[in-house]
């Protein structure tokens, strides 16, 4: 009987933290914003440092939060192969609020 008393209150525990954790999963819940992944899959991904971030993903994370507007401080991206993906690809996703990131090749 206390074994069966044993497993009625672990599991009674385990039901109440589980929910506390779906409610808290739900409330404290971040959209990711994909931007940045998706323009660092279009650098040339060298990660060499060349722009003055630390590899691509720091600057693709730049161009996103508008720090960077010279897509050309990447050295070895192409214009016509990277750099213009990366220009139509941020006039197609704006900001949440609408606004354009204007970048410059």
């Amino acid at each position: 009987m206390e074994v069966l008393w044993a497993f009625l209150i672990l599991a009674g525990i385990g039901l109440i933290f589980g929910f506390i954790l779906a409610l808290a999963g739900k409330i404290f819940y971040v959209k990711e914003d994909t931007r940045a992944s998706d323009i660092k899959e279009l650098l040339p991904n060298y990660n060499c440092g060349a722009c003055g971030y630390p590899g691509c993903s720091g600057f693709a994370n730049a161009i996103v939060e508008g720090k960077e507007n010279k897509l050309s401080k990447c050295k070895p991206g192409k214009k016509d192969e990277n750099f213009q993906k990366i220009k139509d690809y941020l006039d197609e996703h704006p900001n949440e609020d609408g606004s354009k990131i204007e970048v410059s090749i």
